[in-house]
Protein backbone atom coordinates (compact mmCIF):
# COMPACT_ATOMS: atom_id res chain seq x y z
CA UNK A 1 0.00 0.00 0.00
CA UNK A 2 0.89 3.62 0.03
CA UNK A 3 3.06 5.41 2.94
CA UNK A 4 1.45 8.08 4.13
CA UNK A 5 4.64 10.61 4.83
CA UNK A 6 7.24 8.89 2.37
CA UNK A 7 7.33 7.63 -0.90
CA UNK A 8 8.43 3.94 -1.56
CA UNK A 9 12.02 4.43 -3.05
CA UNK A 10 12.52 6.76 0.45
CA UNK A 11 11.48 3.90 2.75
CA UNK A 12 13.94 1.69 0.70
CA UNK A 13 16.66 3.89 1.12
CA UNK A 14 16.53 4.11 4.84
CA UNK A 15 15.78 0.30 5.78
CA UNK A 16 18.99 -0.46 3.52
CA UNK A 17 21.24 2.30 4.94
CA UNK A 18 20.72 0.91 8.52
CA UNK A 19 21.19 -2.79 6.81
CA UNK A 20 17.82 -4.13 5.83
CA UNK A 21 16.97 -5.82 2.80
CA UNK A 22 14.06 -4.87 0.90
CA UNK A 23 12.07 -7.57 -0.94
CA UNK A 24 9.07 -7.77 -3.43
CA UNK A 25 7.78 -10.96 -2.11
CA UNK A 26 6.52 -12.42 1.47
CA UNK A 27 7.84 -15.90 2.90
CA UNK A 28 8.26 -17.29 6.00
CA UNK A 29 12.23 -15.67 5.68
CA UNK A 30 10.71 -12.48 6.14
CA UNK A 31 11.13 -10.01 9.21
CA UNK A 32 8.90 -7.56 8.59
CA UNK A 33 6.23 -6.15 6.30
CA UNK A 34 5.38 -2.33 5.99
CA UNK A 35 1.75 -2.14 5.37
CA UNK A 36 1.00 1.06 4.41
CA UNK A 37 -2.74 2.53 3.46
CA UNK A 38 -4.81 -0.11 1.19
CA UNK A 39 -2.44 -2.77 1.84
CA UNK A 40 -3.20 -5.66 -0.65
CA UNK A 41 -2.14 -9.65 -0.92
CA UNK A 42 1.47 -9.06 0.43
CA UNK A 43 -0.58 -7.89 3.88
CA UNK A 44 -2.75 -10.85 3.89
CA UNK A 45 0.02 -13.13 2.91
CA UNK A 46 1.99 -11.86 5.94
CA UNK A 47 -0.74 -12.64 7.91
CA UNK A 48 -1.35 -15.78 6.88
CA UNK A 49 3.02 -16.82 7.58
CA UNK A 50 2.60 -14.94 11.05
CA UNK A 51 5.17 -12.37 10.22
CA UNK A 52 4.94 -8.99 11.81
CA UNK A 53 3.12 -6.63 9.71
CA UNK A 54 4.34 -3.24 11.36
CA UNK A 55 2.72 0.59 10.24
CA UNK A 56 4.32 3.32 9.35
CA UNK A 57 4.57 4.77 12.73
CA UNK A 58 5.96 1.78 13.77
CA UNK A 59 8.52 1.78 11.31
CA UNK A 60 8.99 5.81 12.08
CA UNK A 61 9.57 4.47 15.78
CA UNK A 62 11.80 2.09 14.80
CA UNK A 63 14.44 4.02 12.77
CA UNK A 64 14.56 6.70 15.21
Amino acid sequence: GTLPTMTRPQATEVIEKLGGKVSGSVSKRTDYVLAGDEAGSKLAKAVKLGVKVISEDDFSKMIE
